[in-house]
């Protein structure tokens, strides 16, 4: 097969706002030799396809690792003796969350220039975000593709839910107020965010609740032919679905942040508005598979969870080894969580649905549209 080849067609070297645009290249390719007009420099259109390709496979394995996870963890809640709340709440949301706190860890406190401590104070801000718009629109726009309308107790203890969005809520105020001013001691507060992540934690796996040990959980992927799985199985099978939650997340963060600026996303734009949403893919999916199996109180827990965990963990992290202070973006994405919280806590009160569940996507969307302006 003949290589196609390529004939630059120059272009405005600069559009309208300051942005550069490439060439336009057209490609002639035998043996038809058909002009085809591409949006991406010369040379890169293969390199195009290879991201994306890359994109969906990361995607597959973080779906299968986390199928096989959420199986393990139920299990591992078994064996602890702990309610299926904590599960979700603790056990799920610690175990997906904990591989983006290291990164952020890497960041803040290994980073040698400005730029990297800012990325992990961006995670700490966007990772929020993305749990209290995405992730609850996602399982509002699952049971809405299922044709399902699961009752009220399906649900879970809604004042339980709302009680965890009251925590999150106080604790994210506390810390966007503290990235808009500055004094000597700030730093040293970063271990109160710690204190008050360990005492969620107590509360969560001392709380109790029916662990419903009549309720037949699937067999264990790693020993499908045993009714009781042997603990060391459990264990492997967890760790195994972490590193690969963990490795492929970070392919699939690293990939978007190629197929970006290749489709003219600014670099701050694919930073702020597209990675918040790879890197709490793991906690999304894991609440579609808990959604598609019929166990809403699992799915809704992970996410609570996960946001206290990233609400607290990573900054405390940002206050410790950050100025943390923050820009326009920043400040813009603090505003809209605290807004999506007090929707969610809105549809809480009044009665949860998958449609006010799924509305709470909009407020991502909302932000997509404040910060484009701001950073363009």
């Amino acid at each position: 097969m003949l290589e196609p080849f390529r004939l630059p067609v120059p272009g405005p070297a600069f559009l309208p706002g300051g942005w550069a645009r490439p060439s336009t290249c057209i490609v002639l390719s035998a043996p038809c030799w058909s002009g085809l007009a591409s949006p991406f420099p010369c040379g890169t259109g293969r390199n195009f396809v290879v991201h994306v390709l890359l994109l969906v496979v990361s995607a597959l394995a973080i779906y299968f690792a986390c199928e096989w996870f959420v199986n393990a963890v139920e299990w591992l809640g078994r064996r602890l003796n702990v309610g299926p709340m904590a599960v979700g709440s603790i056990l799920a949301a610690f175990g997906t969350a904990l591989p983006e706190s290291v990164v952020t860890f890497v960041a803040v406190v290994f980073g040698n220039d400005e730029k990297s401590k800012d990325l992990g104070v961006g995670a700490a801000m966007g990772g929020p975000l993305a749990l209290s718009t995405i992730a609850y629109g996602v399982v509002g726009l699952t049971l809405l593709a299922l044709h399902r309308r699961p009752a009220s107790e399906e649900f879970g203890d809604l004042r339980k839910l709302r009680s965890d969005q009251l925590w999150f809520m106080s604790v994210f105020v506390f810390k966007v107020g503290l990235g808009l001013v500055a004094f000597a001691i700030k730093p040293w507060l970063g271990l109160v965010f710690f204190a008050v992540y360990g005492l969620y934690f107590w509360r969560e796996m001392t709380a109790g609740g029916e662990q419903d040990d009549e309720e037949e959980l699937e067999p264990l992927k790693l020993q499908p032919r045993r009714k009781d799985p042997a603990t060391w199985a459990v264990a492997a099978q967890t760790l195994a679905t972490l590193a690969v939650i963990f490795l492929a997340s970070q392919l699939f963060v690293h990939q978007l942040g190629q197929v970006g600026p290749m489709i003219g996303l600014p670099a701050t734009v694919t930073a702020l508005l597209l990675s918040p949403i790879a890197t709490e893919l793991p906690e999304t999916l894991n609440a579609i598979i808990w959604v598609r199996q019929g166990k809403m109180k699992l799915a809704l827990a992970n996410i609570s969870g996960a946001m206290m965990i990233q609400a607290t963990v990573p900054s405390g992290l940002g206050l410790l080894f950050t100025p943390w202070k923050f820009d326009a973006p920043l400040l813009i994405s603090g505003l809209v969580t605290m807004a999506a919280i007090g929707y969610l806590l809105w549809a809480l009160r009044g009665g949860i649905t998958r449609a006010r569940l799924a509305g709470a996507i909009v407020f991502y969307l909302i932000f997509g549209l404040l910060l484009i302006p701001v950073v363009g």
